[in-house]
């Protein structure tokens, strides 16, 4: 049983102390595609813009001799992409959701007409994934935050993506408790973390590192059988984890996590109910986003 108390914290001499860094490390996912006209003809030179739309961080890039595009190194979120060319209406789309390890295609369609007019598409449709060759699940942010898990470990939803089996909480010659999981059936020790895209493996014993608690985490994707070259490290499969970025106003949450005999239904078995007692405080600080 748990009880979650939210607060809003909008005094911004709370987090004066925080400074913005650009971590090219966090953008995990890209967008790629190819622009043509209504004929189907590749257009070169078209300038293709695409903004985090939570940030209103924006990237632009130039499509080449092929008509084509890709934007790399995005962080995961809400975007919109526009595309421009002089003697075209401009394109717009909105809608787009970049998760973590993404790749999705966006191809682009420019009518003729003036700079001026623009054609906007919305597209609040899940992007279908064509390019990777593993096999993944991201579990959401929905998900991490609000399903029930021991302790708060993030590790018990690596079970949710259907191709993993727990092994049960262990030691680790490091002293922290952590869960051995076979993924695609691949041996316990054998899976990369990743967070943030960096290594997030004890190099002594093949298991992960402490991974951060579920408020200060967006989302992550297990993927298995013939993942990415980047996932080369060990052969079961990879978890890609990415913690929260902010936004632009600052914000953060205060919560309470408790576990209580008052709350818990009797054992059938039991004379009496158990008497565990169990608070678990914290709070996430969300600063400004960079620009």
């Amino acid at each position: 049983m748990k009880r979650l108390v939210w607060v809003s914290l909008v005094i911004g001499v709370l987090f004066s102390s925080s400074t913005c860094t650009v971590l090219w490390a966090q953008s995990t996912a890209q967008v790629s595609g190819t622009v043509k006209d209504q004929s189907g003809a590749v257009l070169p030179g078209v300038e293709v813009t695409i903004t985090q739309t939570a940030t209103g961080l924006a990237r632009s890039i130039v499509t080449n001799e092929t008509g084509s595009y890709a934007l790399t190194n995005l962080p995961v979120g809400p975007y919109r992409i526009e595309a421009s060319l002089p003697g075209f209406r401009t394109f717009a789309q909105t809608g787009i959701v970049l998760q973590v390890g993404s790749n999705p295609v966006i191809n682009v369609s420019l009518e003729v007409g003036q700079v001026a007019e623009s054609v906007e598409v919305q597209a609040d449709a899940a992007l279908v994934e064509t390019r990777s060759t593993g096999v993944g699940q991201v579990i959401d942010n929905v998900r991490v935050l609000e399903l029930p898990l021991n302790g708060r470990n993030l590790q018990e939803l690596i079970i949710l993506s259907g191709a993993a089996v727990g092994g049960g909480n262990q030691g680790t010659a490091r002293t922290w408790p952590t869960d051995y999981i076979s993924v695609g059936g691949g041996l316990n020790d054998a899976l990369t973390y990743m967070l943030d895209g960096g290594t997030h493996n004890d190099p002594y014993s093949n298991a992960n590192l402490p991974l951060p608690f579920p408020d200060a985490l967006q989302e992550f994707k297990v993927e298995t059988s013939a993942v990415p070259a980047q996932y080369g490290q060990h052969s079961a499969g990879a978890v890609n984890g990415v913690t929260k970025s902010g936004t632009n106003a600052f914000h953060g949450d205060l919560f309470e996590f408790v576990r209580n005999k008052v709350f818990n239904a009797r054992n059938a078995l039991a004379t009496t109910r158990d008497g565990l007692k169990r608070n678990q405080f914290g709070g996430v600080n969300a600063t400004d986003a960079c620009r």
